[in-house]
């Protein structure tokens, strides 16, 4: 499935299977998420992506091809592919285990071609082993949903109670490791989304209510999943002093003005960018202990156009999935 031009609907256009390069493996897709970046991407809300584009950054797979010098993996082993696809390696933030930062990164299904198709050509140091604990559908939202949510609660610190804005994909994720780690979970949705908060409160939210309500108590810390720049100054204002609220999403929309007495008191505000290899080493191997389990909604490939949709008017639970074969 192929984005033309920003604002467009995907095209099924047919492909040469590819042939990877030194150090590079070609897998065969089996499933891929999707992701709200990905809407962010085919809207045009993303302004550089690689056009033609195929999108999706939440693969797994099998290695169908290797290229010369590959050395982690093997045919037939299951992989998964995130949405950092190539780093530098020799830039000051590479070389300062900051790899996520990196000027020259490339990014699977944004400046890479991603996971809406049947092939995907990418570097074997930036591919993973997925938990034999998942099916294939079960682990495609943990390669960006639980990956970006877990750095996002590195940044939430040792909050005790923490908020969550937005309760899609990652969000049920990160609600799993939190209540696994000891933490109280205040979930907030759209206003009148009693679906979701209740799908938060059977996931161990221990209160979930409209976004622009105030929660029973004070939280340590906050982060918001939701594109909804209006978000910041309602968290701010329901974390306590020395509270953090973390911007966990590539995209959103413009932060209105706020008092600066929503930050005095030492109070913070913080974004995630991207996601490092360490990131992923740490979520796969604390995964399976929670055990976290995703909730998908799965669509065949050439669907990709509905799955956006139902994405962006919110009738998603849990995370949508392709399945890129029969």
């Amino acid at each position: 499935m192929v984005l033309s031009a920003p604002r467009r609907r995907l095209e099924e256009v047919e492909i040469p299977e590819p042939e990877p390069g030194p150090g590079h493996v070609l897998v065969r897709n089996n499933t891929c998420a999707v992701c709200r970046t990905d809407l962010h991407v085919v809207d045009g809300e993303l302004k550089s992506p690689k056009l033609p584009l195929v999108p999706g950054h939440e693969i797994v797979g099998t290695v169908h091809q290797v290229g010369a010098g590959v050395e982690r993996f093997k045919l037939g082993d299951r992989v998964g592919v995130p949405w950092l696809g190539w780093t530098c390696n020799v830039c000051q933030y590479c070389t300062t285990e900051r790899e996520n930062l990196c000027d020259q990164a490339l990014f699977t299904g944004y400046t890479l071609d991603g996971g809406y198709a049947e092939y995907i050509v990418a570097d074997e140091r930036f591919c993973f082993p997925i938990p034999p604990l998942y099916s294939d559908a079960e682990a495609a939202p943990l390669l960006c949903a639980g990956l970006i949510g877990y750095r996002a609660l590195a940044k939430a610190g040792a909050a005790r109670r923490l908020g969550i804005y937005g309760f899609g994909a990652a969000a049920h994720i990160i609600t799993q490791i939190a209540r696994f780690q000891g933490r109280e979970v205040y979930a907030f949705t759209r206003a009148g989304d009693s679906q979701g908060q209740q799908f938060a409160r059977s996931l161990g939210a221990v209160w979930a209510g409209d976004a622009p309500t105030s929660p029973p108590v004070q939280m340590d810390a906050a982060i918001i999943f939701a594109p909804a720049g209006e978000l910041v100054p309602l968290a701010l204002r329901n974390v306590c002093k020395g509270g953090v609220v973390v911007c966990g999403g590539i995209h959103m929309s413009d932060i209105p003005s706020l008092s600066y007495a929503l930050l005095w008191e030492e109070r913070r505000l913080c974004s995630v960018a991207n996601l490092t290899r360490r990131d992923a080493e740490e979520f796969f191997s604390l995964a399976p202990q929670v055990p976290v389990r995703t909730t998908v909604q799965t669509f065949p490939l050439v669907w990709a156009n509905e799955a956006l949709a139902r994405l962006r008017a919110g009738k998603i639970t849990g995370a949508a999935v392709l399945v890129c074969r029969e």
